[in-house]
């Protein structure tokens, strides 16, 4: 199945290392002929067009935008509320615009119900060590998770354009609800930060007997601090974009770190081995090779109603419950039809019995997997 309407230019505002890398992409392994970036940093949109990241550098947002079919949002999170509503009072009803910030609610809260029709928001996890298009790589999403977050009132044939955009630089889409977006993010990525940093401040401020902390750390300090090393504005930035679930997630780990300090008050020591086995537990699943693709591609065919949110409902109801759609291809209802069809590929049968339940469970018509 063809990727959903990729043929059209794609604009990149901000061209640093997610931006280049996804235009380099675009144009190396989705074949987009037409990638305009623009960028406010001095020589960045230069450096990407020197790179191929873009074939055509935009003085201004305006000029990036005009005609394109997607725009991809890739500045710092705290910026994206406002670019979103500036690149969509600037395009037309048939573009849809996306993003790759790591916090989803604080960019929908500041847009209207008719902005949010064209706006899907989307995060790839993804990254490296080092920043900018000169470290722009045209593989740095093959195999990585791409999170998207469509809300009711996202259009459903934008949606499936920003899901083929996501499978064709070779990542894996998954819809999820914003809120538990955030929540995830808070947890196994913005939370880990401000541990690390805590770890690094509380090391660097302590000297024995004049000896310092830090120059005793061994590897498993370094492995365990070494995102303690990131740029201190961005993840400022991060932080309060996501502050409600940030609070949370501290909150939680405060009450953790309370009951390891009960246990060893009492001398607990039974109930601190099953403190670390459980860990144990918990790490053994993360590091379990992924068995998400296992067996041919299956198509399911659903009859769709004629109504806004039926794609993001059954595309975020599937992330949910880890089944990924390999493909999608929507067939909208004709004006004088009450429904369309909505084909969607998954990987083995197992997981498209359990995705034809799932979605006939919510009341969808589904054709039985071939």
């Amino acid at each position: 199945m063809a990727t959903a309407g990729l043929g059209g230019p794609v604009a990149l505002i901000g061209v640093g290392l997610i931006g280049g890398s996804l235009g380099l992409a675009l144009r190396a392994e989705a074949g987009v002929g037409e990638v305009r970036g623009f960028d406010p940093a001095p020589g960045a949109v230069e450096g990407a067009l020197g790179r191929g990241a873009i074939t055509h550098a935009a003085g201004d947002i305006a000029a990036a935008v005009d005609g394109a079919d997607t725009v991809v949002l890739c500045a710092p999170v705290g910026d994206i509320p406002a670019l979103a509503r500036e690149v969509l009072a600037a395009t037309g009803t048939g573009t849809v615009v996306t993003d790759v910030g790591s916090a989803k609610t604080a960019v929908l809260a500041a847009l209207t119900p008719v902005e949010r029709e064209r706006f899907c928001g989307g995060h790839p996890v993804a990254g490296g060590e080092r920043s900018g298009v000169a470290n722009a790589r045209d593989d740095l999403f093959a195999g990585a998770t791409w999170f998207l977050t469509p809300t009711a009132e996202t259009r459903p044939e934008l949606l499936a354009r920003v899901h083929g955009l996501v499978t064709a630089v070779g990542a894996v889409p998954v819809a999820v609800d914003p809120d538990v977006h955030d929540r995830l993010m808070a947890l196994v990525s913005h939370l880990p930060h401000v541990m690390a940093a805590a770890l690094m401040r509380q090391a660097s401020a302590t000297a024995p007997q004049g000896r310092e902390a830090i120059r005793s750390a061994g590897p498993s300090f370094r492995d365990l601090t070494r995102v303690a090393g990131s740029n201190p504005e961005l993840w400022a930035d991060i932080l309060l974009s996501n502050r409600d679930a940030v609070l949370e997630e501290t909150r939680r780990h405060r009450l953790e770190l309370a009951d390891v300090e009960g246990a060893l008050e009492r001398g607990d020591r039974a109930w601190l081995e099953d403190f670390f086995a459980t860990a144990v537990e918990g790490r053994g699943r993360l590091m379990q090779q992924d068995e998400a693709v296992v067996g041919d591609v299956v198509r399911i065919t659903v009859e769709v109603p004629n109504r806004p949110g039926v794609l993001s409902e059954i595309a975020t109801a599937l992330g949910h419950a880890h089944i990924n759609i390999e493909d999608l291809h929507l067939v909208p209802a004709r004006a004088d039809e009450p429904s369309g069809l909505l084909e969607l590929d998954v990987a083995g049968d197992d997981a498209a019995r359990r995705a034809a339940a799932l979605i006939t469970h919510r009341g969808f018509r589904v054709t039985e997997p071939a």
